[in-house]
């Protein structure tokens, strides 16, 4: 399924600016490549561009064909960065991929970018291993069971707000998930084990059941887990702390990257809640305060700005900026002006963000919404026209944020032009321990005083504790150099079943940054069906919009970890098209 390759070779190609001759079977799935793209990364490459062409294996004229064509299309593309690739084609008579002889392969050395260019057999074909269910969904259980018995507990209390298959999860390590098996009360327990891709829904970045986080967690529990805000705490301070400091290391809210910070001067505060959705009700009410405040305009300032797909959360001030009529209808009324934008569509943007515009609401990469990545000049018309009208600009970064695109913010490495007033935050920030969070430029922070906003919970030392080692987690060099390796590898092997299935599968092909991943697909229905398929095979993925698989594994996933979940994808296609042909 996968060009091998030797790492020496490659590495030493970029050590002279030249390609060389790579070759390897087809049994042997990735593993060299993937050593290669560490090696790299550990010279110092930020990133290895990789192209996937499907070669032709008819007669040697058609290949010849396809190989000059490739090479004019290539060199004009790879002109606009200064790189040009000639190809000359191998035939391959036996069952092996080979990539294209690359002559004059040139690595740019000053945007530290390595080319790997690569051609594959056409005979190319998908994993099968995986075509018949393991772990089959249990629809109906033995009553006298144990997990009947629980789920009938379940139903009979518990308000029935979300469609869950009959799996009852009892303990984790890891990204693995373990379901109890039905059984009767005289025998001992058993489990089905699940390869969770989907972290919790981007909760878990660091793996389920962390011994050092357990072990934190038990510590604080024993000495103090709840004052109220009525009182300081000491974990409360450092958190907030440590977001402020991190911020300043990696860059973000106008901060430039490396920029040194003045503890007694900071311009950034946080304000610490729950969850995400009250990390978004607080920002909006900040916008809305600070517009009060600051405002020139005769009248008060309360119009909100949102953007199609978006999902901002299920409270009455979030849920009026998330425009889907299948979460607004059943509780309108909602907030009065609210105005819905395109995402990325710039040309609107004066009629849509007026003087009566209090704040703007925007996720970088829409999560919920289909994995979609707001562009940059669009994230910088958005800022222009704030400033113009001084409206805030708010960050939902609550499933992108916190390294899982690779930075600490989404934004962190995009010009200063295109940074926020505030950017809320919440999913992997305890991994796993309800928490949310606003960090805002001192502006904002200067509007609000005591008694404009609150929590009960918000801030408590137990959360705050474990949110601020999970912060150093997620910045130690090593993971993020995990993150880039499987962010490459995730979508190399996405871009080749783009290709495979493409009958099934949007031309367009994996779209996202980091771990946060989607893969749009041709018909609504089959990005569900592929979810329902991968579980019953034992691994958990998620479905995002109406059409799209999204991926967003927790950042300590390894190798063997994607290409299960590739290897189960790949087999759920072939068995979703001999359906869909039917």
């Amino acid at each position: 399924m996968w060009l091998t390759t030797d790492a020496v070779s490659v590495l030493s190609a970029y050590d002279s600016g030249y390609g060389t001759n790579l070759e390897g079977p087809i049994s042997v799935v990735n593993q060299a490549i993937t050593q290669c793209h560490e090696a790299v990364h550990a010279m110092g490459v930020e990133r290895i561009a990789t192209d996937i062409r499907l070669g032709t294996r008819t007669d040697k004229a058609q290949n010849q064909d396809w190989a000059q064509g490739l090479s004019e299309n290539q060199r004009k593309r790879e002109n606009k960065i200064g790189l040009i690739s000639r190809y000359t084609l191998i035939d391959d008579p036996f069952d092996f991929m080979i990539a294209q002889k690359v002559s004059g392969l040139r690595s740019l050395r000053t945007s530290g970018v390595l080319r790997l260019t690569r051609a594959y057999s056409s005979d190319l074909k998908p994993c099968t291993e995986f075509l018949k269910p393991t772990h089959a969904d249990l629809h109906d259980v033995a009553p006298d069971t144990n997990v009947a018995q629980e789920l009938d507990r379940f139903k009979q209390t518990t308000l029935g707000t979300y469609n869950r298959p009959s799996l009852i999860f009892s303990h984790g390590k890891g990204l693995d998930l373990y379901a109890e098996l039905p059984t009767s009360s005289k025998q001992p327990k058993e489990y089905r084990q699940y390869l969770d891709f989907s972290a919790g829904i981007a909760v878990n970045s660091l793996g389920h059941s962390d011994p050092q986080i357990a072990r934190i967690a038990g510590e604080q529990a024993e000495r103090l887990v709840h004052s109220s805000n009525l009182y300081y705490n000491e974990w409360s301070g450092r958190m907030a702390n440590k977001l402020v400091e991190m911020t300043y290391e990696h860059g973000g809210l106008g901060v430039r990257k490396g920029a040194p910070m003045a503890p007694e001067a900071s311009q950034l505060k946080a304000f610490i809640a729950n969850s995400g959705t009250e990390a978004n009700e607080a920002a909006l009410k900040f916008a809305r305060k600070a517009s009060l405040v600051y405002a020139n305009a005769p009248d008060r300032k309360t119009g909100l700005v949102c953007f199609k797909n978006a999902f901002h959360g299920r409270t009455m001030g979030s849920l009026s900026v998330t425009p889907n009529p299948k979460y607004q209808e059943p509780f309108e009324p909602l907030l009065g002006n609210v105005r819905v934008g395109e995402l990325n569509n710039t040309r609107d943007l004066e009629h849509l963000i007026t003087q009566d515009t209090a704040g703007v609401i925007v996720e970088p990469i829409q999560g919920e919404g289909g994995v979609i990545p707001a562009k940059l000049e669009f994230l910088q018309a958005l800022r222009e026209r704030c400033n113009q009208v001084g409206a805030l600009l708010i960050y939902d970064e609550i499933q992108c944020g916190l390294f899982r695109t690779g930075t600490m913010w989404c934004h962190s490495e995009l010009p200063l032009d295109a940074h926020p007033d505030m950017v809320t935050m919440a999913k992997p920030l305890a991994n796993g321990f309800p928490i949310g969070a606003v960090l805002m430029r001192s502006e904002v922070a200067h509007a609000i005083v005591a008694g404009d906003h609150g929590t009960t919970f918000g801030g408590g030392p137990l959360v705050c504790r474990i949110a601020h080692h999970v912060l150093g987690r997620l910045s130690e060099e090593a993971l993020l150099k995990n993150v880039a390796a499987r962010s490459q590898q995730l979508m190399d092997r996405l871009g080749l079943i783009t290709e495979m299935f493409d009958d099934l599968v949007q031309p367009s092909g994996p779209r996202g940054k980091g771990l946060i991943v989607g893969l749009p697909m041709k018909k609504a229905h089959f990005a569900s069906d592929l979810v329902a398929m991968a579980r019953q095979r034992g691994v958990l993925i998620l479905s995002a919009g109406s059409d799209t698989l999204r991926f967003v594994p927790s950042l300590t996933v390894s190798q063997a970890e994607v290409d299960k979940t590739m290897d189960v994808l790949e087999s759920c296609l072939v068995v979703l098209r001999e359906q869909n042909d039917k």
